[in-house]
């Protein structure tokens, strides 16, 4: 997946994956899936997920450090 921030692209495929986080099974309806990605300085969290989970729809959104450190608890 690709985004685009501060007029750079990042692809998913060139980052580095930091922590993933699946919850549930493929097709699950409330299954989710959470995946924090580093580029240099940056942190992305993607996220995708079932229509019953909090994630009805992917997403790559940009996040701060200290909510990167939060999640990789």
């Amino acid at each position: 997946m690709q985004k685009t921030f501060r007029g750079k692209v990042y692809d998913t495929e060139k980052m580095t994956v930091v922590k993933k986080v699946v919850s549930g099974a493929w097709g699950d309806p409330a299954g989710y899936e959470e995946t924090l990605f580093q580029e240099g300085n940056l942190f992305f969290l993607y996220t995708n997920g079932g229509e019953q989970s909090p994630y009805k729809t992917a997403k790559l959104v940009n996040i701060s450090k200290a909510k990167a450190a939060e999640i990789q608890k």
